[in-house]
């Protein structure tokens, strides 16, 4: 689920939701010239990235502790069966849960607290009316819980009206002008629920641009997924995070220092492996496969949910990633816009299938061509010829 904000008061947009802020302008120390467009240097942003990594790694505390919180409450464990009470559906189908609120509550919290001119919003409608009063007590309990574990944090309990004002603070459309927090709670919310990948991924858009982001990946793996060692995929919890020119880096949930990581350098598409979406709904795989078997790559496709998968190929998992989702979907920004940076930062390139670089300018959603492709600037070149190639037979076909 997703959410927008804006700084300033916090203009936040989310997976669902969005935020947003006045047009107060970091001051930068320098500039850098980015897809077109000037933008301040990484360290006109280091409150906002630090403030951002507190927000979604206390959110992933919180989505690690509710299958307990939810099994004490309810006797199910959350991520394998949560009660149909908690599980609510959005106007495209995909569920919303009582951790996307949760989640959405404490980034906003934090955010305003460490960011004190800024503000969020999810609509909390459906929880104000009678039959949302167990979710909303759900949702108050679960978030309190985790503040109450945050030693950094001496707020009183909030309230179920806090919770909702939360929620509800401050909406945003996005665009070119001010700077807007862009928020998915829960990136992967079907991963989450079968317990498998998801992510809370955040990120800043300032003049339109994407000048930092923050994911949180309470279930990927420290070690990389490619790995073969049985026992290297025990320990899991990563967080990534990005500012313009900064680069991007890595470390545990647990609070370990943060490593810098590369994209993978593969320039030989048979040495090179790719992921997609877990679910074929949000995703073509056939398309997928047929890309591939053009470029040559030999290995089977990753199939993970969520934003995890921009995560794993900053730190060179994997090469390339594919998104081509079914006729008449809208890309969304919050579905990408921090998983963009994370890669980008790390020395990768993120365009629609035409090679055009995203445009998070325009508001909730992306305009672009037919797909989302990833990958190193060495493979970009035989990875557009293969799908440009594999979009007209497709037509073709027709």
């Amino acid at each position: 689920m997703a959410m927008t904000l804006s700084s300033g008061s916090i203009n936040l947009l989310t997976r669902r939701v969005f935020y947003s802020k006045p047009n107060i302008q970091a001051k930068p120390v320098s500039s850098l010239r980015l897809e077109g467009r000037t933008v301040a240097s990484s360290m006109s942003y280091d409150k906002e990235l630090a403030a951002a990594k507190k927000a979604a790694s206390l959110a992933a505390r919180l989505c690690q502790a509710l299958p307990l919180t939810l099994c004490f409450l309810c006797c199910v464990n959350v991520q394998k069966g949560l009660l149909q009470s908690d599980v609510h559906s959005k106007s495209d189908k995909s569920p919303v849960t009582v951790a996307d609120y949760g989640s959405q509550v404490l980034v906003s919290f934090v955010l305003k607290r460490e960011l004190p001119f800024e503000s969020f919003s999810l609509d909390s409608g459906d929880l104000r009316k009678q039959e949302g009063q167990e979710t909303l007590q759900r949702i108050t309990k679960i978030v309190n819980d985790t503040l109450d574990s945050d030693l950094a944090c001496n707020e009183f309990p909030l309230s179920e009206e806090d919770v909702l004002d939360a929620i509800d603070s401050g909406k945003s459309e996005g665009g070119s002008r001010g700077r807007h927090w862009v928020l998915d709670p829960i990136d992967g919310t079907k991963g989450f629920m079968r317990g498998d990948q998801y992510a809370i991924a955040l990120a800043l858009l300032d003049q339109g641009k994407v000048v930092l982001g923050v994911l949180s990946c309470p279930n990927l793996p420290l070690a990389s997924i490619a790995s073969s060692d049985r026992h290297a995929h025990d320990k899991v919890g990563c967080l990534f995070s990005a500012q313009v020119g900064g680069g991007t880096y890595m470390q545990s949930l647990d609070g370990a220092p943060p490593v810098k990581v590369h994209i993978s350098a593969t320039e030989n598409p048979e040495e090179a492996s790719f992921f997609e979406s877990y679910e074929a709904a949000h995703s073509l795989h056939d398309l997928s496969s047929s890309i591939a078997n053009i470029l040559g790559v030999k290995a089977p496709p990753v199939r993970i949910d969520s934003q995890a998968k921009y995560g794993a190929l900053s730190r060179g998992d994997g090469a390339i990633y594919l998104r081509f989702p079914h006729k008449g979907y809208r890309e969304k920004i919050w579905d990408h816009a921090a998983g963009c940076i994370v890669v980008t930062e790390a020395g990768g390139v993120v365009t629609d299938a035409a090679g055009i670089p995203l445009d998070f300018s325009k508001g909730r959603y992306l305009d672009l061509a037919t797909g989302i492709i990833v990958t190193n600037k060495k493979l970009m070149p035989a990875l557009l010829k293969a799908v440009r190639e594999s979009l007209e037979a497709k037509a073709s076909a027709l």
